[in-house]
């Protein structure tokens, strides 16, 4: 909806698994996707970066937006308190939350089967009890509300950070590069 030049997605369990993969001589690549041979390390993948993020809570989001150049980012697997502390602690109120809400019905539907010590760990429901999401999307199956919710998304980031959108003529121009200022985050984030 915002274009590849304007918007980043960004996945912070990218550079975990990269690290992963490294430090353990498997396949990165077969670990981004949803297979079997991802499902077989899940859980010490799982082990691995609670460990990594005890001795440094920001250590997968660092990583994770360096030499990103588009001004808008959306950080497409924030699972933990720490993760949503990190981002609002560097970039403050440019930092807003939303959560994918979907009852399990739904998501069964689409394929979904319960994980005991996978599925209840922190790394899939850490923020269940947080509550304080700026925005909260329904994806229960009904398309026409998902694309209301997403349309007010839109117009809000838009709002914020002036963009061309393909089909929106009258947006301001997007800036070359946007930095951060002191204020708004660290420079070295």
């Amino acid at each position: 909806r915002l274009g590849e030049d304007v918007c980043a997605v960004l996945r912070l369990s990218g550079p975990l698994k990269e690290k992963y993969a490294q430090e353990h001589g498997l396949d990165f690549q077969r670990l981004l996707g949803a297979s079997t041979y991802k499902e077989a390390y899940r859980k010490d993948m799982i082990r691995w970066g609670e460990e990594k993020r005890q001795a440094d809570p920001g250590f997968f989001c660092r990583k994770v937006v360096e030499g990103i150049s588009q001004p808008i980012w959306l950080v497409s697997d924030t699972r933990r308190l720490s993760d949503i502390q990190w981002f609002r602690e560097a970039y403050g109120a440019m930092t807003q939350t939303v959560r994918v809400v979907a009852s399990e019905q739904s998501r069964q539907q689409r394929g979904w089967e319960f994980t005991p010590g996978v599925d209840d760990a922190e790394s899939e429901c850490g923020l269940d009890d947080f509550g304080a999401f700026d925005w909260v999307l329904e994806n229960h199956g009904d398309e026409r509300r998902l694309e209301e919710q997403l349309e007010n998304l839109v117009a809000f980031v838009q709002s914020r950070r002036p963009c061309r959108v393909p089909g929106a003529a009258d947006a301001a121009p997007l800036p070359d590069v946007w930095s951060p200022t002191p204020a708004e985050g660290p420079a070295d984030a």
